[in-house]
């Protein structure tokens, strides 16, 4: 099982310049690779694999010990794989029809990341203080929140560079857990913009609507930053302000979902979801600002390992119907998306239009999973089936 655990860091000003000249070196190489697969592409008609890129850029590393010699050659790799990747996705793309999307040079402020093996040219060390050695920056400090697991083995180290703030990023190989029994309720859970989550149990989550709240200050970031002249430094300090706020905003929210994702995990035994993909929410124009903000697809991703972990069981339904038949009698009670409440006409059922639909999610993922019907205390109307309805 891999998992990545994220540190901030502390380095000097000193050390802080060394990591942005090493980044600097990074993307300097990227684009190099680049430029030499489309060079050799234009004159001899064939592309230039990752080990023959290596075999070149190892000795060029050799040869300049004071710019690209200052890489790990660890890094180096890991440099020319991503672009590797990116082609390899970009043919795949092509021959699937897609849009190809050809891999592009990165500017100062798209390539922010840096890759090491543990162990050779980064390593964590254990001490009074906890400091992350990197090679030619040297010991630094790290913000050490969380601690390791004890079975843990770190594979890879990365150095992220975020809004001026430096992170380190291990990714971790542990041991696949042993999966508990879990013994809890079964519930239902319709996403939406409105509520964020509501659960058939009746629970509502409300939308803390993260960048609405922040739109004022935003937009005074935003119009200073577009005062700035171009290329000038008072311009590099008003962007880095813009980005400070919308990291701000990012971690609330990862912060929001990392905390509830894991109360559902360990409350439910099994978690029943619509099979969406979301793309109709960021597509239209009237929903797209709010269906970012609300930050769905990052619950879905949350909750999918953490029930994992947990022992819960997520299931996902086809959404058609949902939202408009009835979770009572299975009478399909059409409305519009504003009316909020449904009131079937033929059994007299009121109660909010998500909590009625999470109803039937929960139904349908109880069917389609031949667990037998739910308990009444969580969906309330558990024992009907909705094998007539348009379900």
């Amino acid at each position: 099982m891999i998992r990545t655990y994220r540190y901030r860091l502390y380095p000097t000003k000193a050390q802080a310049r060394t990591l942005d000249f090493l980044l600097w070196q990074g993307r300097t190489l990227y684009n190099a690779a680049l430029e030499q697969r489309i060079t050799v592409y234009k004159e001899r008609g064939k592309g230039v694999s990752y080990y023959q890129q290596w075999a070149y850029f190892r000795d060029l590393r050799n040869a300049n010990p004071d710019t690209l010699g200052q890489l790990n050659a660890t890094s180096v790799q890991q440099m020319l794989r991503r672009l590797d990747k990116a082609f390899v996705a970009f043919f795949r793309r092509v021959k699937a029809g897609e849009t190809p999307g050809f891999p592009r040079f990165k500017g100062r402020d798209r390539l922010r990341s840096l890759e090491y093996r543990h162990g050779d040219g980064c390593k964590l060390r254990m001490g009074e203080r906890v400091m992350l050695y990197i090679q030619n920056v040297g010991e630094v400090k790290v913000k050490y929140h969380r601690p390791l697991p004890d079975d843990a083995a770190i594979k890879h180290v990365v150095i992220k560079r975020r809004a001026h703030r430096w992170y380190a990023c291990l990714m971790l190989d542990l041991p696949d857990p042993v999966v508990p029994e879990h013994r809890g309720p079964v519930v239902g859970v319709d996403m939406g913009l409105s509520h964020l989550l509501a659960l058939s149990d009746g629970t509502l989550v409300e939308n803390p609507r993260w960048l609405r709240r922040s739109l004022a200050q935003l937009r005074v970031a935003q119009r200073r930053l577009s005062r700035r002249q171009k290329g000038s430094a008072r311009r590099r300090k008003a962007a880095a302000q813009v980005a400070r706020l919308h990291e701000r905003l990012a971690n609330q929210r990862r912060d929001f979902w990392h905390k509830l994702t894991r109360q559902l995990a360990d409350t439910y035994s099994l978690i029943a979801l619509e099979d969406l993909t979301l793309a109709f929410m960021t597509a239209n124009h009237h929903l797209a600002l709010s269906a970012h903000d609300a930050g769905l697809a990052e619950f879905q991703h949350l909750l999918a390992y953490k029930a994992e972990e947990a022992g819960t069981q997520v299931v996902t339904v086809k959404p058609a119907y949902t939202s408009q038949a009835c979770s009572a009698c299975g009478v399909v009670v059409k409305k519009d998306l504003s009316v909020r409440v449904h009131v079937c006409p033929d059994c007299g059922l009121t109660l909010d239009r998500d909590v009625n639909a999470a109803r039937n999610i929960l139904m349908l993922a109880v069917n389609s999973a031949r667990t037998g019907p739910p308990e009444r205390n969580v969906a309330g109307y558990g024992e009907r089936a909705l094998g007539s309805s348009p379900l």
